[in-house]
């Protein structure tokens, strides 16, 4: 694969280039280590375009985790307890999950379940590999 477009989030690129080019070097190093044509492996039903080979975002995104996860970077995952009173949220958003929820309930309020997860992070340092019509930016 190749880069072919870069947004830059908050000036993020020119950060990790100033800070951390290493690991940007890494990045460049694994899109240019995914063979994207090997992963044309999805056939589409599509009534625009039935029977077309097209690339599959799930043999891509396993490209992607084999190239970053030899290279160290792994997944991050937080979980979490909020409400709908966004004081409480504030109280409790520093305690462990299992409090947040204890202590969200106790004051008579409903507890809802709810995750942050980046795909990978390395030295604070944090990659989303997306595919498809729609975009995220993550803030932390």
């Amino acid at each position: 694969m190749k880069i072919k477009a870069l947004y830059s989030h908050l000036n993020g690129r020119e950060h990790i280039h100033f800070h951390k080019p290493k690991l940007w070097d890494e990045i460049e190093a694994v899109v240019h280590a995914v063979d994207a044509n090997g992963c044309r492996t999805k056939v589409s039903r599509e009534k625009t375009m039935p029977g077309r080979i097209l690339f599959s975002p799930i043999d891509l995104n396993k490209a992607f985790s084999q190239q970053l996860g030899n290279r160290g970077w792994t997944e991050s995952r937080t979980s979490y307890w909020v409400t709908d009173d966004h004081r409480l949220i504030r109280r409790t958003l520093l305690l462990n999950p299992s409090e947040q929820k204890r202590q969200i309930e106790a004051a008579g309020h409903r507890a809802i379940y709810s995750y942050n997860q980046t795909d990978f992070v390395k030295d604070r340092i944090a990659v989303e590999v997306q595919f498809g019509k729609y975009a995220f930016v993550a803030y932390l």
